[in-house]
């Protein structure tokens, strides 16, 4: 009974936008750099609800449909906070360019400024990915799984991939934004940049064994009432900031 396109491109389409955002790996041996690299994965991060929506809605399962609706309103939601604390480095760089945000960090990074802010940025993360304790877009307890209940095989494979790639990705982001990427106090290194990328898909790991899953007023109090609030109070003081120094 499932609608048998949408139902078999969601996944396929959901793999595509995660290995997109790989394109904006810095590397210090690439010969080509993104200028506006941090608007391309607004762009990118922000149709990934499509590929949610359409597998529940093409499954054809009001468990799969319920879902992903609710993994649609915890993504959008937690993705305007997210965009708002991506300014913070912007303004202190003056450059969309993630290669050149990391070489910024190169004396001292961006997290010892903005401590409360790289937290909110992770724990963002952490939503955005669906990992838990916010994993609502799968509930086995209420809704036998979520979204992706009417896939198996290649699908399901395809929905997971999907998802492990998009926590690397977001590990790779945050070492990046927050940590000086490739950078460690004047010391320059690939090898550095990836064990700051496995320490944060660590934490995700981590953070899924030691908290229990939230209820999801909780969640959405916490991004509404908690963390919207305290971006724009911070990026308030910022102009202030920036309009009396300057």
């Amino acid at each position: 009974m499932a609608n048998y396109s949408p139902y078999f491109i969601a996944p396929i389409f959901s793999l595509i936008l995660a290995l997109l955002l790989w394109q904006l790996y810095p590397s210090l041996y690439s010969t080509s750099y993104f200028k506006w690299g941090i608007l391309f994965f607004l762009c990118v991060s922000g149709l990934n609800v499509y590929g949610t929506l359409l597998a529940g809605w093409s499954s054809n399962s009001k468990y799969a449909l319920l879902g992903s609706l609710r993994a649609i309103a915890q993504t959008i939601s937690y993705e305007v906070s997210m965009a708002l604390v991506l300014l913070f480095p912007l303004f202190l760089v003056g450059s969309f360019s993630f290669f050149e945000v990391g070489e910024s960090q190169e004396s001292i990074w961006l997290s010892f400024l903005m401590l409360p802010v790289s937290f909110i940025w992770f724990v963002t993360c952490v939503a955005e990915t669906n990992r838990a304790p916010f994993d609502f877009a799968e509930g086995e307890s209420e809704l036998v799984s979520g979204f992706n209940i009417e896939y198996g095989s290649a699908g399901f494979a395809l929905i997971f991939l999907a998802e492990y790639a998009n926590i690397l990705v977001m590990s790779l982001f945050s070492s990046i934004l927050f940590f000086g990427g490739s950078y460690m106090f004047f010391f320059e290194s690939d090898i550095m940049f990836m064990l700051k990328i496995l320490f944060f898909a660590f934490l995700f790991i981590w953070v899924r064994g030691s908290y229990p899953r939230f209820r999801y007023d909780l969640l959405m109090t916490l991004t509404w009432k908690g963390f919207l609030p305290a971006a724009l109070s911070f990026l308030l003081l910022i102009f202030s900031l920036i309009y009396f120094v300057y």
